[in-house]
């Protein structure tokens, strides 16, 4: 929101500094953003008489001007179609810079012709857009030759912007402003003269509406005999002075309103409009040629004024160029109304219009000032373009806004830990308007009509402190429920960290992808389902959530591909969603290696990636969530997406599955177009269990074992049917001890062996505490390993 220092004080009346004024906008809640003085860099550019202006000896549009600032004169060579003998324009000094362009002048040769300084567009100067020709200043001010443009001019108004939060709408008019500054003691608000303006005839035009939640009241006039064309220089000033660009007379009253008084209007042409005006929703097939020079297909759900021939306006938002005024207008409709806020916020975001029209209607307008307003704007179109206005034409009635609060001034001491009295709360309220009735120590309050965000006690303490002085709230430290501070990252928050260190540690790049991907991958991943669908994709083909990170990181796989870059690896840490858990989603970490490991080298050959690389990822990437790595279980059972024999879970016992890891299926590869061969990993975090914290004495650090190991070799036969991890958990439980580890290093199949049987070889190594084992100790262990073995598995020690 914008307004210049001499805007406001025409409604405010008051001593106070431009400084003090902005500080008190701060205080009360409209913070200032910016203080801007237009005139700030113009200090040097004066005002000067061009004494003769003859044409360029070299050039046909160039003219040799004689310029008069005040010192004496100068010759300028300037090729603005309007410069001519007897004008008074700006001179701009060699050795300034150019505001709008940022040239610095410099006495130079053009054609052959000496030139010193410049005669600048208000362009140049940075004012505006308008570069059709250098500023031709009125002949009043030839009396000021040599002094300073922006003095003259009356530019060294400061242009102040404030940030206006949405629950605002008062303060959306320079009025509005000066009101609250009033209501916070900084001056008194100027009274707004509203006489009604008699009416002469019945309108031509009348008004119907369909839909009173819409839109439920509108007031209109007809005014015929007017004149259009520019507006007065006062009206000009002040619409540029915020940024706005003057169109017409017309136009610039409504534009006034809306900015003075936060009172959004619209004109018609008269002439253009056939028949009566309807105030409807939207129907199929209507559109509409707006004022922005776009066309809008309106849906059911928009608020539209039309006339017999269609759409002419988008109510609350923008009017229709068919409409429009021009400098040929001589008879106008005058539309004042209300409209319903979140409909015109919800057809602003549809349509993508924004206007200043919409962004007041949208937080909502004064319903009482509807026809107050409607009176002010007939009163200025008459006294700027003349004509004759019609008696008012009037449709629906202002909606009920008012209602009472029960107020305690204690809850401001509560609320907001400043003691005040019931006195100075009640002062304050009827500041910002409201009406407040006591009785027995609490207050019955009604909000003013132009404050539609007050909603209850709370909000009248705001009030209350906000005119105290937001600066008198003390500053309370929070208690503190604890002497040592909880931790400020959750352990799962914790682990997610450490595990992409870990991951990234072993080459791999970390992707950040959606969290959506097509349907036809979430189906090859076990998703798809209907539950999973996306009611709002961002785009069409990304309309499933994800079942697997998996699709996401291949797809960017497949771009790195298609880019030479076939070697890679990729990982990412996040949620992956299915509808047969608890909680709907997963905290997974999965990746992928493609390609070949490392780089071509004459010390080692390239190898293509295997099951073996996705399964060392994934024990790293356990390892790092603090899982132990040691007793998990390599068993089969990974899902359909993996190839059924280079694939594998981890698990943290029989049925507790930690990891898939795994050579991706020829089926997923071909559906993504990718060369094999693709490994991925998918370590489920949220399963690993946390270390727990057990009470008692320190340990101390870990001390180095000194003692031999021993490590002794067994090939046991079993039936095929028996998985590693058995003998493995077998082996390892027959003597915890002493044995730390056990490894499988061979499998056999054959003749030698029997059909149906099979041979795991296995390696079990033994650590001791105290002392250094004796060769019957060993072979004591070794006698358990065996008898654990056969009792699990049914194996027997191979000969």
């Amino acid at each position: 929101m914008k307004f210049t220092e001499s805007w406001l004080r025409e409604h405010l009346d008051t001593e106070a500094d431009l400084a003090t004024i902005c500080a008190k906008l701060t205080a009360i809640g409209l913070e200032v953003e910016e203080v801007h003085n237009p005139a700030a860099g113009l200090e040097n550019f004066v005002v000067a008489r061009v004494l003769t202006a003859e044409k360029h000896p070299n050039a046909d549009k160039l003219r040799v001007c004689t310029v008069d600032p005040g010192t004496g004169p100068i010759q300028v060579v300037c090729g603005a179609p309007n410069a001519r003998a007897g004008m008074v324009g700006v001179f701009a000094r060699d050795g300034l810079t150019i505001p709008g362009t940022g040239l610095v002048l410099k006495p130079s040769t053009i054609r052959g012709v000496a030139s010193n300084g410049m005669l600048v567009s208000e362009r140049e100067m940075g004012l505006s857009d308008e570069h059709d020709g250098i500023i031709d200043l009125p002949e009043a001010a030839a009396a000021h030759v040599g002094r300073p443009f922006a003095e003259v001019m009356g530019l060294a108004d400061p242009v102040v912007t404030i940030k206006l939060t949405p629950n605002r709408p008062d303060c959306t008019g320079i009025r509005g402003i000066a009101r609250d500054l009033a209501a916070a003691r900084l001056g008194a608000l100027k009274p707004l003269k509203i006489e009604p303006v008699a009416g002469h005839f019945t309108s031509s035009i009348g008004v119907s509406i369909d839909d009173y939640a819409a839109c439920p009241l509108f007031i209109g006039r007809e005014i015929r005999g007017v004149k259009n064309g520019p507006s007065p220089k006062w009206l000009q000033d002040r619409l540029k002075s915020i940024g706005l660009r003057p169109i017409s007379a017309l136009v610039d009253i409504t534009n006034w309103f809306t900015h003075a008084l936060g009172r959004p209007l619209h004109v018609f042409d008269a002439d253009k409009v056939h028949g009566a005006l309807h105030v409807r929703l939207g129907r199929a097939g209507d559109e509409l040629l707006a004022l922005d020079g776009k066309t809008y297909q309106l849906g059911p759900e928009m608020c539209v004024i039309a006339d017999a021939n269609g759409p002419e306006s988008i109510g609350g938002i923008m009017g229709g160029e068919q409409s429009g005024c021009t400098d040929a207008t001589t008879r106008v409709f005058l539309e004042a109304a209300l409209f319903d806020p979140i409909r015109t916020a919800a057809t602003g975001r549809k349509l993508g219009i924004i206007s200043d029209a919409r962004y007041r209607f949208e937080r909502g307008v004064d319903p009482e000032f509807v026809r107050p307003g409607a009176e002010l704007a007939t009163r200025m179109i008459l006294e700027l373009c003349g004509g004759e206005a019609s008696e008012l034409v009037v449709a629906g009635v202002a909606p009920d806004w008012r209602r009472q609060y029960t107020f305690r001034p204690e809850r401001v001491a509560a609320l907001g830990g400043v003691p005040v009295t019931a006195a100075e709360a009640e002062a304050a309220l009827e500041a910002v308007g409201c009406v407040v009735a006591a009785g027995g120590g609490v207050f019955s309050v009604t909000p003013p009509s132009w404050r539609p965000d007050i909603h209850g006690e709370a909000d009248l303490v705001e009030e209350v402190l906000r005119l105290k002085g937001f600066d008198a709230i003390p500053s309370v430290p929070l208690p503190q429920d604890r002497a040592v501070p909880a931790p400020g990252v959750t352990p799962m928050q914790r682990r997610v960290r450490v595990i992409r260190r870990a991951i990234a540690a072993r080459g791999l790049n970390e992707a950040v992808t959606y969290s959506f991907i097509p349907t036809p991958h979430a189906l090859l991943f076990g998703g798809g389902a209907p539950e999973m669908a996306v009611a709002n994709p961002i785009s069409a083909d990304l309309d499933a959530m994800r079942p697997s990170i998996l699709p996401a990181l291949l797809a960017a796989s497949k771009r790195n591909a298609d880019r030479s870059m076939p070697d890679h690896g990729l990982f990412e840490v996040g949620p992956q969603y299915r509808d047969d858990t608890p909680t709907g989603q997963d905290m997974v970490a999965a990746g992928i290696r493609a390609g070949q490991t490392g780089p071509r080298h004459w010390s080692a050959r390239p190898r293509g990636v295997d099951a073996y690389d996705a399964k060392a990822d994934a024990l790293a990437a356990l390892a790092a969530a603090g899982a132990p790595a040691e007793q998990l279980l390599v068993m089969d059972g990974a899902p359909s997406w993996y190839h059924p024999g280079r694939s594998a879970t981890l698990r943290l016992g029989p049925k507790q599955i930690l990891a898939h890891v795994g050579e991706l299926h020829p089926r997923v590869l071909q559906e993504f177009d990718l060369r094999g061969p693709v490994v991925a990993f998918e370590v489920f975090l949220e399963r690993v269990p946390f270390p727990k914290n057990r009470a008692g004495r320190s340990k101390g650090p870990l001390a180095l074992n000194d003692l031999p190991a021993v490590e002794r070799d067994f090939a046991f036969v079993v039936d095929d049917k028996v998985q590693a991890f058995e003998i493995v958990k077998a082996a390892r439980g027959a003597e915890k001890a002493l044995i730390t580890q056990v490894s499988v290093f061979d499998q056999f199949t054959g003749a030698a062996i029997g059909e149906g049987r099979k041979s795991v070889a296995i390696s079990v190594r033994l650590e001791p505490k105290e002392k250094t084992l004796t060769d019957p100790e060993i072979e004591a262990v070794a006698a358990k390993v065996i008898a654990a073995v056969a009792k699990a598995t049914g194996a027997t020690l191979r000969g």
